[in-house]
């Protein structure tokens, strides 16, 4: 990253490092300029204060910006700043999208007399391939194996696009698959905490920031690191050097104090927070872990609340640097020389935090005694729905209210069982929430190791994973001895990636299916992942609980949701005497004695010296060449998408949307699940129909995710949920709406493609917190390419609103109090949005709907472009656009 031109503060400086000198954009001249007091600072805003320091060019940072910024107060005035990250971190199902979008730009580049190998990122971008890997095989020995080769047959195509993405682009790294998952390669071994880059004849010392393509990029913020989750597309903007535009936000102050009780959890803990911080309403907001109960919680416990900042609806959850984030470098082998800079800088910085340190000025605060965490399950359908485990079974009871009290038999691999609703069918470990952090995976370890020598065995309906996010992990478990016994549990290793946690967690058997879908069973999955929406597990498992590894172990040892765990036996032993989940949990000590006998730095050094080497399947792979994609006119996965088709080099004016019709009424906390699904393409929706017509068999589907480098898919899987519940097509459940105004009943990309003949534009309406969940860009690209053009909603989830401006849709914010429900808007009317043409920030606009008895409702929307460089965007068609015409200035 250039060294600012500007310093117009005086801020450069050197700090000297053992023998090393380091150019740094020194804090502390900004306090004794007068400019603040960095000691009531937020931590956060300290890392983006420096941000500003070093960016400042006088165009994207002016010196008001910074002033505005380092004499920040609660209260204050929310001012527009644009921050310019380190770093990309992206991972498969949204990083292919982003490397066609590159590829497609180079195209567009020279088709207009422009130079394609300008089309670069300008800082590192590290992909990991993570989200491809899926359940097909478990229980077994050969279970990664045969998913691996399954993967690999799947994916060829794409994996071979990104090798080529590889040779083809400077800054771009991949991780192979079957490596690990991205966020916790991340925090193993990416992050840098402060990076050391050299500029010209200096080297330049910063803090590491970032922005990721996956919403849990905040796992991050427990080592100190600045950054989040945002869309692909504002990815490959900030890979091609633009800044993002933001807003500084409130910092809410979370203060621990006391330690984590016998028997509790950090997985208990992240729930207990979660549920706490969506009462308090944290929005778009940062999050600051402070006090005392910091120093005792490692960091891959902070690693577990630093994850799930999108499920309490945090920008980040932030941890500052401290003693702990120094021991964590040195543990996974981070060399001396690079955690001595990390120490002397943000100790000469204002960014090392001790128990002594005051406590920062915050917006709001709230705290939490550690020891008041008990153990934990959440669900049935979101991850804030924080249960006891005490008070889980009559949780449960009331979601199996009037469901069929039915006892199905079933045979199935040998096995002869009744199965009922309540059943857990699934139950996964997984997921880099939890599996980044030893005493979670030791733990059930040590609770699979006491169950199968007190003689109890997984129930027969149960399908088993182990998906780690890292291979450390199946190292200390090896070392320890633990595998053994989680396998003896059929807790067999299935690959190293998302799996179950993102949809991937492959078919249930046929009978299970059947006895599922014929007599319409509530079927549970227990997952120790972070996501936990309606249909996103599988489609089959209607309620899904988050938890704990070992009380997945313990869950999957009982096979049903309707029981009490802390009073109720998980069965019996050899001897016929009860076996009881308190009898089998270890204690503190016994884990924490497990992890320091069982876990070694040379764990980690052995297994990030080879992180980009991959295995014999992907060194063979063959590896296209050429500065332009080489686009096969027959691939189903990576297709030349239509963004920059007739696009000329000046945008034309903006102007107000007249006459346009609703494509879907929605409720709320529809996610981006719902919008843009991830999982298994149905034989008979619009994009199965596609595969078949192109010659793919049902079998060779793959999921939406693995086709997101293909465009003709998503936009046919856009609004594909088959839990989406369209309420413009009432007593319907998926993809279905009416064609208006003949009220035709049909799939929603069927509509989209009539209305389009017609041309006619449209609108969705929406409920609040539209769009939560993954940030996926897919879910404003489809919306886009259905020719929805703008959304009238309650409120948003953060990316998904910027992913909708990046593509040029229009997200308007019904006025506080006003609902479509109050408004008597039905979905049926014509609607024209007046006041576009002359758009601003937050500007209000007039929503005309007019009826077809000729009456018509007016009301006022505020329009949720927040800042003038997203209006920049919409002005230009997007922000891909945006950027393509100022690199061709």
């Amino acid at each position: 990253m250039p060294i600012s031109a500007a310093n117009s503060f005086g801020t450069r400086d050197n700090l000297n490092v053992g023998a090393q000198i380091f150019e740094i954009q020194r804090l502390e001249k900004l306090e004794k300029q007068g400019l603040g007091q960095f000691t009531a600072l937020p931590f956060s805003l300290r890392i983006l204060l420096e941000n500003l320091l070093r960016c400042e060019d006088g165009r994207s940072v002016r010196a008001e910006d910074i002033r505005a910024l380092a004499t920040w107060k609660p209260g204050a005035e929310q001012t527009e700043i644009a921050f310019m990250p380190a770093r990309v971190l992206l991972q498969d199902f949204t990083g292919v999208p982003a490397i066609v979008d590159l590829a497609t730009m180079r195209e567009a580049v020279q088709k207009m007399g422009g130079n394609p190998r300008r089309i670069n990122p300008l800082f590192p971008a590290e992909l990991v391939i993570d989200h491809s890997v899926q359940v097909d095989s478990f229980g077994n020995v050969n279970a990664f194996g045969m998913n691996a080769e399954l993967e690999f047959q799947r994916n060829v195509e794409r994996y071979a696009f990104l090798r080529w993405g590889q040779t083809a682009f400077r800054n771009f790294k991949v991780v192979p698959p079957d490596t690990g998952i991205c966020h916790q390669i991340n925090i193993e071994y990416l992050a840098r905490v402060v990076c050391s880059v050299p500029s010209g004849s200096r080297i330049e010392a910063y803090p590491d920031s970032l922005v990721g393509t996956d919403s849990h990029t905040t796992m991050v913020n427990s080592l100190g690191v600045f950054g989040w989750g945002v869309g692909g597309i504002e990815a490959e903007a900030a890979m091609l050097g633009q800044p993002l535009s933001m807003l500084v936000p409130e910092v809410v102050g979370f203060k621990l104090h006391g330690r984590l009780r016998e028997g509790a959890t950090a997985t208990d803990l992240v729930l207990t927070v979660t549920e706490m911080l969506r009462k308090k309403g944290v929005v778009g907001k940062f999050v600051e872990f402070y006090g005392s109960g910091l120093s005792t919680l490692s960091v891959p416990d902070r690693a577990t609340i630093a994850n799930m900042a999108p499920e309490y609806g945090a920008t980040m959850g932030f941890f500052p640097v401290d003693k702990e984030t120094l021991a964590y470098l040195e543990f996974t082998g981070r060399s001396h020389e690079h955690i001595a800079l990390v120490e002397a800088y943000c100790k000469e910085q204002y960014l090392f935090r001790t128990d002594a340190t005051p406590d920062p000025a915050f917006s709001d605060s709230l705290e939490l005694d550690l020891g008041s965490v008990e153990p934990t399950v959440a669900g049935p359908k979101r991850p804030q729905d924080r249960v006891a485990l005490k008070n889980a079974k009559a949780s449960f009871t009331k979601v199996l209210e009037g469901a069929p009290a039915t006892q199905v038999p079933v045979k199935n691999n040998g096995d002869a069982f009744e199965l009922s609703s309540g059943a857990v069918v699934i139950a996964a470990i997984t997921s880099c929430t939890n599996t980044s952090n030893p005493s979670l995976m030791l733990g059930a370890g040590l609770v699979a190791k006491k169950a199968f020598e007190r003689g109890l065995q997984v129930k027969p309906w149960v399908k088993t994973s182990l998906a780690p996010g890292s291979k450390v992990v199946t190292d200390y478990l090896q070392a320890s001895g633990l595998m053994a016994y989680l396998e003896k549990l059929k807790f067999h290793l299935v690959g190293y990636g998302c799996t179950t946690c993102i949809g991937n967690s492959g078919p249930l058997s046929d009978p299970i299916s059947a006895a599922i879908k014929e007599n319409n069973l509530i079927a549970v999955a227990v997952l120790s992942g972070n996501r936990n929406f309606e249909g996103r597990v599988h489609p089959l498992v209607r309620a899904n609980y988050l938890a704990s590894p070992p009380l997945v172990v313990a869950y999957a040892l009982a096979g049903r949701m309707d029981m009490d765990l802390t009073t109720e036996p998980l069965g019996t032993d050899s001897a016929g005497k009860p076996v009881y989940l308190r009898e089998i949990w270890p204690s503190a000590q016994e884990v924490e004695s497990t992890v320091r006998a069982a876990v070694s730095t040379a764990q980690y050094r052995k297994v990030y010296s080879e992180v980009f080497e991959g295995d014999a399947r992907w060194k063979a792979m063959p590896i296209p060449e050429g500065d332009l994609y080489k686009w096969d006119a027959n691939s189903t996965y990576i297709k030349l998408p239509p963004y920059f088709e007739n696009m000329p080099r000046t945008p034309a004016p903006l102007a107000d949307i007249h006459d346009a019709r609703v494509l879907a009424v929605l409720g709320d906390s529809v996610t981006t699940d719902h919008i843009s699904p991830a999982g298994s393409i149905a034989v008979d929706s619009p994009a199965g129909k596609y595969l078949i017509a192109h010659g793919v068999k049902p079998h060779e589907f793959n999921s939406y995710g693995a086709r997101r480098g293909n465009h003709e898919v998503m936009m046919r899987g856009t609004f594909a949920n088959i839990r989406l519940r369209n309420q413009l097509a009432p007593g319907t459940e998926g993809s279905w709406t009416l064609h208006l105004p003949d009220g035709e009943k049909m799939f929603i990309y069927d509509a989209a493609v009539k209305y389009r003949e017609e041309g006619v534009r449209l609108i969705v309406i929406a409920g609040k917190e539209y769009g939560s969940g993954s940030s996926r860009d897919w879910a404003a690209k489809g919306t886009r390419l259905l020719g929805v053009r703008a959304v009238i909603a309650e409120s948003y989830e953060r990316i998904h609103r910027s992913n909708l401006v990046g593509m040029g849709v229009l997200p308007l914010e019904f006025k506080p109090g006003e609902t479509r429900e109050s408004l008597g808007l039905t979905g049926h009317e014509v609607f024209s949005i007046d006041g576009v043409a002359a758009l601003a920030p937050r500007k209000q606009v007039t929503v005309r709907a007019k009826s077809a008895d000729g009456t018509e409702k007016t009301f006022t929307a505020t329009v949720r472009v927040d800042t003038p460089e997203e209006v920049a965007y919409y002005k230009h068609g997007g922000i891909l656009q945006y950027v393509l015409r100022q690199m061709l200035e």
